[in-house]
């Protein structure tokens, strides 16, 4: 009977075992169904980071393009810029070798201006030694001319008067 005391356990500790066992499984059934619970509530969360994440995918895919195309419209513009530099380099050194022309060709004026000028003075001094040329032959002409006068008029008073004397 030692032996069965030790084999059999009391109604008291029997039920109260059993209601623990109870309570337990209560608590194991509670625990399962909060658990279903936050598993749903999991899936939800993986679902929603998933498309957000897929979401996140594209908008960085589309910002990487548009930076991209952003870069690339950035690149052509500075190489428009650069070739519109040149262009107008190119311009203001056509202008500079215009400008040395021009001036060039100023100065070519200037000399040929002073050449007239100088030739006009030529001219001048040659007109005017022309003239004096003609007065003094004129002069010379006249004092010639008086003198012839008066060496014929005297040849005739002296023919008229010779046959006078014969």
């Amino acid at each position: 009977m030692v032996l069965q005391d030790e084999n059999f356990v009391s109604k008291e500790e029997f039920q109260a075992v059993e209601k623990k066992l109870v309570e337990e499984k209560a608590a194991h059934a509670k625990t399962k169904v909060l658990l279903a619970k936050e598993e749903e509530k999991l899936q939800f969360a993986l679902g929603e980071v998933e498309v957000l994440s897929k979401q996140l995918e594209k908008e960085k895919l589309a910002f990487e393009k548009a930076l991209s195309s952003v870069k690339s419209r950035a690149l052509q513009e500075s190489s428009k810029k650069d070739q519109l530099i040149t262009k107008c380099n190119e311009i203001e050194s056509h202008i500079i070798k215009q400008e040395d022309i021009l001036n060039g060709k100023e100065n070519e004026i200037k000399e040929l201006q002073q050449v007239i000028s100088q030739q006009k003075e030529i001219f001048r001094n040659h007109v005017s030694d022309f003239r004096i040329q003609k007065q003094q032959e004129n002069y010379m002409a006249q004092v010639l001319d008086q003198k012839h006068k008066k060496a014929s008029g005297t040849r005739q008073t002296r023919s008229r008067q010779r046959p006078r004397e014969k």
